[in-house]
């Protein structure tokens, strides 16, 4: 991958993680997903709306098409990793040629105009490309939607070590007394562990790594200070896993050291290695986001505002950004971690928008609210990033 591109969607991952979790709501989202869908449209736009999209996406709207399509290409061979695309365009919509032909490989389809026609074709490929993960296709169908552009991202990662299962339930704390599937493992490499500062105080993060191979992905789990705000956690955490800010691992602090869930001490032992304790609780998440509800973060305030033609690169129709969500899922268990997107921009004919309602001793115990990021090995790009508040409950 460029590391132009990397930088691009991880700053744009950065900037939505941010502000999604402000109200401490459990959440999960990926701007990998999104922003390709951002580079295409910036590709066929003009006047405010391709300076916004270009502001969004970070790098020049004439080289977006090229960059959405070579980071398509990557995503698609990292292992574990499923990317997709799809476009779907009403019969008597014209379509630009050379727009068209920028388009990265994947569906090309036709909207009937009959809704439940177009809703199960549209649902099917969302479900087929996220192996089911994502059931539905987040957008609105009908006679009024002229066309649909869409992506679709579904990892599956298998740990290298599994975690074994536990009932838990934590002393303190807004989870306190509630029993908790806990996962616990034990290793000998405390370089998993590091501890980076941020606006709101120190943040431990943990490296949980998929199967070896060179290309794959990790996950990283993020605690913060108790009443830190999350936004800053994951900013912090996305800094941190992206080489854009610097910490220490739990083999260079000192005993004693203070770090959120972390605890360091030196204790005898049978062998000579270091040890590391972790606990964890599984999790489960869905969330569901309107893009439009930020609509200026991502560059589309004047596609979706305002009736114009934002958009003759696409088609000699005026076209405007009607719908742009993403429905996301997550899954953290013993033996491995799934994630999967599908995320829609759905367009109509020369309207505004469309209203929508829809030896050393390292222990690492997580306890309370946290974060979490799915990373490419190789790039440092940030796949998955999310929030969690509610973990999966275990009764015996």
């Amino acid at each position: 991958m460029k590391t132009q591109t990397v930088r691009a969607v991880n700053a744009l991952t950065s900037r939505w993680a941010g502000r999604a979790v402000t109200d401490g709501e459990g959440t999960v989202l990926t701007a990998a997903g999104l922003w390709p869908l951002l580079a295409l449209l910036a590709d066929g736009a003009a006047g405010p709306a391709r300076t916004e999209l270009q502001e969004a996406l970070g790098i020049p709207a004439e080289t977006a098409a090229e960059a959405a399509r070579e980071l398509l290409t990557a995503l698609d061979g990292v292992r574990g990793l499923r990317a997709a695309t799809g476009l779907w365009a009403r019969r008597d919509l014209p379509l630009e040629a050379d727009w068209s032909a920028r388009l990265p490989a994947g569906t090309r389809a036709t909207l009937t105009g009959d809704e439940d026609t177009d809703r199960k074709a549209l649902d099917a490929w969302a479900a087929e490309r996220t192996d089911g993960l994502v059931e539905r296709m987040p957008v609105d169908v009908g006679p009024h939607v002229e066309l649909v552009l869409a992506s679709a991202l579904a990892l599956h990662l298998t740990w290298e070590q599994p975690f074994s299962e536990r009932q838990v339930r934590p002393a303190h704390g807004p989870w306190k007394g509630r029993p908790l599937r806990g996962l616990a493992v034990t290793h000998a490499f405390p370089e998993r562990i590091r501890v980076a500062r941020g606006p709101s105080g120190p943040v431990t993060l943990l490296r949980v790594p998929g199967a070896p191979g060179a290309l794959g992905a990790d996950v990283h789990l993020l605690l913060g200070e108790p009443g830190a705000a999350p936004g800053d956690v994951l900013t912090t955490g996305i800094a941190e896993v992206t080489g854009a800010l610097a910490s220490s691992t739990a083999a260079e602090l000192p005993d004693g050291a203070a770090a959120p869930g972390l605890s360091l001490r030196t204790v005898d032992s049978t062998s000579p290695g270091p040890v590391v304790r972790i606990g964890t609780v599984a999790f489960g998440i869905r969330a569901e986001h309107d893009l439009l509800r930020q609509a200026e973060l991502f560059g589309l305030a004047s596609a979706a505002g305002r009736p114009g033609h934002h958009f003759p690169g696409i088609s000699t129709v005026p076209l405007a950004v009607g719908s742009a969500r993403q429905s996301a899922v997550a899954r953290f268990h013993a033996e491995g971690f799934e994630a999967a997107a599908v995320t829609a921009v759905g367009m109509f004919r020369g309207a505004a928008r469309v209203r929508s309602y829809r030896v050393r001793e390292a222990g690492f115990e997580v306890d309370r609210p946290f974060g979490f990021l799915a990373v490419d090995r190789e790039s440092d790009l940030v796949l998955f990033a999310g929030w969690v508040t509610d973990p999966d409950t275990l009764t015996r």
